[in-house]
């Protein structure tokens, strides 16, 4: 019968003329896929020094339901070694003193795909992605990282060799800013977004090096790359980029102003008048879950403390620590920037009404001999380890009470979201992403000042709701739900990336 019905069914159409017959379409529920090149200077699956690292592996993955995103960075020896297949699949062009340069490509477990900017003189190096081990600058960032921005202009306007080119290029921080100037010099008809990790670093070089990099004279003024006689690859992509993001509401605010605008606060005003400056909050990826996390000792949940203060227990063992009172953690850079020099003032008030206190991290070196000199004058209440290691992170997250970052400046910050995922009330400033994550007194605390006095009036009121166990727990479930994920903090940037897509197009169609 099945058989009989189907047969009929197609004689009928038949006997239907052609031109009559219904067209049926298939539309798809969901906008097209746009082909993105995502710069960066980090990529934490890779190398990472910071946060950038952290967002570079997390916000493309992210985005990669709506997009076709792939990734840009240098091949520095740890990308070189890092025991991935990497296949050669195009080539730059030298320009000036910038030299000619390989493309490489890798293809991660995931599917997400990585080119990697190849010229072994310039990135196969011991240390960092920007020093030697000592900790210097290398000499040569400006050509180093002009050669990343070229590159990514290349890529854009087809002449790359690969057999994919983008339709918008999204570069990140100063190492990529250079890749909105090239593109714009060489009158790539493609957007560029550039996104601001952190203001206060802006690859300076002497203004001599406009040569070495092939800058046009009219770009080496105020209204272009000149930044107080220097030249500022920041100020050059705030200047050409089509937008300008960065990572939090109120950073986006603060660097309009002369305290936080390091210099460039006139041209981000003039960004905000244009409609081209905005703030999107960054998130943290999935696999802060700490009922799961294969770095903690213990997993645990908002019904289940115990793996909390079995992470707890590890701390303490790993520091040296006494195992009563409130734990304090300290997971940071240890530099001016992130408050350091407060902590070690406000330090006697916490050992004093019976706290404790763990420091992971490195930075500047006076920093470093103060806390390590701390730990020396308060054994068993104060330890710190010089140096870094995320299992060992992750645990002082998990196991401790409260976690400082009292910044003087913070453009959005990623411990405090790891902290209260992990239980962990943060004690903030009330300044950039800190202010936009925190609500005080109920998923952390804020003060105003970067003071010692306004630091301690919160420490004081941390260590008044630890007296009182149902409150504390009441405050860590809140901050356990409070942390945003990738995936839902990707709407602003997809929305974004199809605003300067749309807008480019409708400029291509005007006569």
């Amino acid at each position: 019968m099945g058989n009989a019905a189907a047969i009929a069914r197609t004689h009928f159409h038949a006997m239907i003329p052609a031109s009559v017959q219904p067209t049926l379409h298939l539309e798809s529920l969901q906008p097209p896929k746009r082909r993105i090149l995502f710069v960066t200077s980090e990529f934490a699956d890779l190398i990472k020094v910071g946060g950038l690292g952290d967002v570079s592996a997390a916000l493309p993955r992210a985005l990669s339901a709506q997009h076709d995103i792939r990734v840009l960075i240098p091949g520095y020896r740890q990308v070189l070694e890092s025991g991935r297949t990497l296949r050669i699949v195009g080539h730059i062009k030298g320009l000036a003193a910038l030299p000619a340069c390989k493309i490489g490509r890798l293809d991660l477990a995931d599917g997400l795909i990585v080119y990697v900017l190849l010229h072994p003189a310039l990135f196969d190096r011991t240390g960092s992605p920007y020093g030697d081990p000592q900790g210097h600058d290398w000499p040569d960032n400006h050509i180093r990282f002009a050669s990343l921005g070229l590159a990514a202009a290349e890529i854009a306007m087809g002449q790359a060799g690969i057999h994919w080119r983008p339709e918008l290029v999204h570069a990140n921080d100063w190492p990529a800013a250079m890749a909105p100037a090239y593109m714009t010099w060489r009158k790539a008809k493609v957007p560029s977004l550039l996104t601001i990790h952190n203001l206060a670093y802006q690859g300076i070089c002497d203004m001599q090096c406009s040569a070495e990099l092939a800058i046009p004279a009219d770009a080496c003024g105020m209204e272009g790359m000149e930044f107080y006689g220097k030249l500022s690859f920041l100020k050059a992509g705030i200047c050409y980029a089509n937008h300008v993001t960065t990572v939090s509401h109120t950073y986006a605010q603060e660097i309009t102003t002369a305290d936080f605008g390091c210099g460039l606060e006139g041209m981000l005003q003039a960004k905000v008048k244009a409609g081209q400056l905005s703030g999107i909050i960054n998130g943290i990826d999935a696999t802060w879950e700490p009922a799961s996390d294969p770095h903690l000792v213990q997993g645990f949940s908002m019904d289940q403390w115990q793996g909390k203060q079995a992470n707890a227990a590890y701390v303490e063992q790993l520091f040296g620590l006494a195992s009563d009172g409130p734990l304090f953690g300290v997971v940071s850079r240890l530099v001016q920037q992130k408050g350091i020099d407060l902590t070690l003032q406000i330090a006697d008030q916490i050992v004093n009404n019976g706290g404790r206190l763990a420091v992971i991290g490195r930075g500047e070196a006076e920093l470093e001999t103060a806390m390590e000199e701390l730990a020396m004058r308060y054994p068993g209440r104060v330890g710190v380890h010089i140096g870094f290691n995320e299992t060992d992170a992750r645990r002082i997250f998990a196991g401790s009470d409260f976690l400082l970052m009292p910044s003087r400046f913070e453009p959005c910050g990623l411990s405090q979201m790891y902290a209260q995922r992990f239980a962990s009330l943060p004690i903030a400033r009330r300044t950039g992403g800190l202010a936009d994550t925190i609500e005080d007194g109920v998923t952390g605390f804020l003060f105003n000042e970067a003071s010692v006095d306004s630091y301690q009036g919160a420490i004081r009121r941390a260590l008044s709701i630890y007296q009182h166990p149902e409150l504390l727990n009441a405050m860590r479930c809140r901050a356990m739900r409070a942390p945003l994920l990738w995936q839902q903090s990707v709407k602003p940037y997809d929305r974004l990336y199809r605003q300067l897509l749309n807008e480019v197009h409708a400029a291509a169609e005007l006569p």
